[in-house]
């Protein structure tokens, strides 16, 4: 039977005891119906498993305590950072989740002329916190022992003019003549554009290529935001990353 994996934003070390974060603990306790002397494994995101014992569960909260460190080397070879149009409710949480499956290395939801989602204040940061725990959930139920990194909302001007990776970049377009499978070779990282529901305007476009990216096409038909970028990463994996 699979150990319950579960990210705590927390320092870990063999031997530590640890009082649990309320949304584990919750999770392990009253979720999971997990008793004292039950195992299950802890990360935070430094690349490792840690083997723990939960100690004690009461009023004052559930108590660990951390074993065995384990290396977990299962990120790719192929870090992608994915430039997504902000896309609305559960389709950005599917993208979030499933990009987190497939490797992903970071995400930059962005604001473009198309985007019918518009966030700021409060709710901005309401919204992050909410896509954070998509990823860490995903990460949890996926194995990965980094959790990728998800700025905050900005326009996509912004992000252009700001300190994106400066490594190879590229747009999803439909009419682009460049294709994943007749790319020669990609030298580690890249950077995948995938637009809104409703597209990248002219104007989104010309502030893309302004900043280096390429056209790339996926084939024939025109896929769907929720369905594209998940597309591509899988695509990208198979041919330069880690899926067999």
């Amino acid at each position: 039977m699979r150990t319950t994996r579960v990210h705590v934003d927390l320092p870990l070390s063999t031997g530590r005891h640890i009082h649990l974060p309320e949304d584990a603990a919750n999770h392990l306790v009253r979720v999971l119906r997990m008793q004292p002397g039950d195992a299950c494994v802890l990360f935070n995101g430094d690349g490792h498993d840690y083997a723990a014992t939960l100690l004690a569960a009461n009023k004052r909260g559930v108590e660990a305590e951390v074993g065995a460190r384990v290396a977990v080397d299962n990120e790719s070879p192929l870090r992608i950072a994915l430039v997504q149009g902000i896309a609305r409710g559960e389709k950005m949480d599917w993208i979030l989740q499933k990009a987190t499956e497939l490797g992903i290395a970071s995400v930059y939801p962005v604001q473009s002329d198309r985007s019918e989602v518009k966030l700021e204040g409060e709710r901005a940061t309401k919204r992050l916190a909410h896509w954070r725990s998509v990823v860490v959930s995903a990460c949890e139920q996926s194995g990965r022992a980094h959790v990728p990194d998800v700025a905050a909302a900005q326009p996509l001007e912004a992000l252009v003019r700001g300190a994106l990776p400066s490594t190879r970049r590229f747009l999803l377009d439909p009419e682009a003549d460049k294709a994943i499978a007749t790319m020669a070779t990609i030298d580690g990282d890249c950077v995948l554009a995938v637009g809104p529901e409703g597209g990248w305007s002219p104007r989104d476009r010309q502030a893309l290529h302004a900043a280096g990216f390429e056209g790339l096409r996926l084939g024939p038909r025109i896929l769907r935001t929720e369905t594209a970028g998940i597309a591509a990463i899988a695509a990208l994996q198979a041919r330069f990353g880690d899926l067999a």
